[in-house]
């Protein structure tokens, strides 16, 4: 029971919409009408106030590393599932109709207290794809290699399924882009689902996407 608790701690917490909240806090606007979509730190980043992504992302981090600090008082299994349980929560946030963001600030988190070798080790892989223009590539990468990581280094077996874990919510997540619908023609269709699941995106224009905003 003290791990189910955790979990639906962990859920809550993570559903809290620190970016959402930023958007409409400081510049009244609903995040998911702009860019990708995703109530996430790189909304804020690109359509709030660029100083705003700080103190979001810190935030977004400590959503899962409270819940994965508190579990390890029950064990290592507990800590990795109430640090997924706070990322479920910021992908799927129970207060914005389970439309939210993409997880990495909460996978983060989570690995800062269960596997703190991760922890530079997806910020390295998600600097490196900014710098080569495919962040979207470089976190998919970073975050796949995860559990070998994982594995190489020692790691106990809660730690590398935890981080098998975060592999298939990010594969889920960036297929799913919040129920957003797909094109009806069957080439087109297969053409936006690779482009999700690499890019994390529809289209092949990084600049079309993510600078999308509302029609009048």
């Amino acid at each position: 029971m003290g791990t189910l608790a955790l979990m639906l701690f962990g859920y809550l917490l993570g559903s809290v919409p620190t970016a959402f909240v930023a958007g409409r806090a400081l510049k009244g606007l609903d995040l998911r009408e702009y860019g990708s979509g995703t109530v996430s730190g790189t909304g804020v980043y690109y359509h709030v106030a660029r100083w705003a992504i700080v103190p979001v992302g810190l935030l977004d981090i400590a959503k899962a590393a409270l819940p994965a600090w508190l579990g390890l008082r029950v064990g290592l299994a507990a800590a990795v599932l109430g640090g997924l349980a706070a990322a479920v929560g910021h992908v799927w946030p129970l207060y914005l109709g389970f439309r939210g963001g993409r997880g990495v600030s909460p996978f983060l988190g989570t690995l800062l207290v269960v596997f703190p070798w991760g922890f530079p080790w997806l910020l390295v892989a998600m600097a490196v794809g900014r710098l080569m223009r495919a962040t979207g590539v470089g976190t998919l990468l970073g975050i796949g290699l995860l559990p070998f990581l994982a594995s190489a280094a020692g790691r106990p077996p809660e730690v590398t399924c935890g981080c098998l874990a975060m592999v298939v919510l990010t594969v889920i997540k960036r297929l799913e882009a919040n129920r957003s619908p797909l094109p009806a023609e069957p080439e087109a269709r297969r053409r936006v689902l690779l482009n999700r699941l690499l890019l994390d995106r529809d289209t092949a224009s990084w600049e079309a996407w993510m600078l999308r905003k509302p029609r009048a």
